[in-house]
């Protein structure tokens, strides 16, 4: 249950809803509103597909290419901590979208690498190796931290007007530094496996 729980929060953070709050505003601000529903329930269930084929083929891709659980724990841990210094010390370039004006998005940059980027398929793949086990409960992670990223994207007009964007700013920089502590605990228990302590 612990792990469940640890497990939602993780993915939760790395997905980073209110980092993403800007970039998913300015990618649909084109769009008219009940469009721009559509489109983001669309590129959210996308991610999320992509996101249970990495939890469910993770184990398999791991043991394909040979790698201990220490490895990919210290390994994911130096992954989270990059993630998680980006989050505190955000650069300018998380602006640009990529996309021309007036296009609609589709698969990229929202599903992909937004919400399903490289760190959390990352960490599915992991998580996956670390619990082969626990996959019920794992998914049931992964259902809820993207329900809670979903929500707070839907509703993305309110936070933006209750918190502002320093609010905004504030709050991942908040989740960058409980990230910060979950990667370097990450790390640690790899080396701790590693090194049989």
């Amino acid at each position: 249950m612990t792990d469940m729980i640890s497990a939602t929060i993780l993915l939760f953070l790395i997905m980073d809803p209110l980092g993403n709050l800007p970039i998913f505003m300015s990618v649909l601000k084109h769009l008219d509103p009940k469009r721009r529903r559509v489109v983001l329930i669309r590129e959210m269930l996308i991610a999320l597909i992509l996101m249970l084929i990495f939890l469910f083929a993770g184990e398999k891709i791991l043991s394909f290419l040979n790698l201990r659980t220490e490895t990919v724990s210290i390994s994911g841990g130096i992954i989270l901590f990059l993630i998680a210094i980006k989050m505190i010390f955000p650069s300018e370039e998380k602006s640009s979208t990529g996309l021309s004006a007036g296009e609609e998005p589709f698969l990229v940059p929202m599903a992909i690498p937004l919400v399903a980027g490289p760190s959390i398929l990352a960490t599915l793949m992991l998580l996956s190796h670390q619990y082969p086990h626990q996959l019920s409960h794992l998914t049931l992670a992964l259902f809820i931290a993207w329900g809670l990223s979903m929500g707070i994207l839907l509703l993305s007009n309110l936070f933006l007007r209750l918190l502002g964007d320093k609010g905004v700013s504030a709050l991942e920089r908040l989740m960058g530094l409980i990230l910060v502590m979950l990667s370097t605990q990450m790390f640690l228990d790899g080396i701790r496996a590693y090194l049989k302590i």
